[in-house]
């Protein structure tokens, strides 16, 4: 070693050491909650979390997208080639679905 391993003082700069030190508190506190994993069993929770939530999300947008359609009049006017006039007729598509919403709700977190 003799004099090759630097000190925290001379590799990290000034005003980035409390943020260092706060790091290290954390990453500490975590490891005594969590032995095994510390920080990236938090890290994994707090991902799994992120998924549902982006999971739900996406289901949210979708049933808002299925509302706007349902507020939609089921005929729309098209005019008639055959005789010029405009005819009603029917929406060519149904946008109904079916969510299986069971495991959403559920927190990860719960223990």
């Amino acid at each position: 070693m003799c004099g090759m391993q630097a000190t925290a003082e001379e590799e990290l700069p000034e005003h980035q050491r409390g943020d260092a030190v706060s790091s290290l508190v954390y990453e500490a506190n975590a490891r005594v909650r969590d032995p095994v994993y510390g920080c990236v069993g938090a890290i994994s929770s707090l991902q799994r979390q992120v998924d549902t939530l982006q999971t739900q999300l996406a289901l949210a947008q979708a049933e808002v997208v299925h509302m706007r359609m349902r507020s939609m009049p089921n005929m729309t006017a098209t005019n008639s080639p055959e005789n010029g006039s405009i005819s009603q007729t029917k929406s060519l598509f149904s946008m109904d679905m079916v969510v299986d919403e069971a495991d959403i709700g559920e927190s990860l977190w719960s223990c």
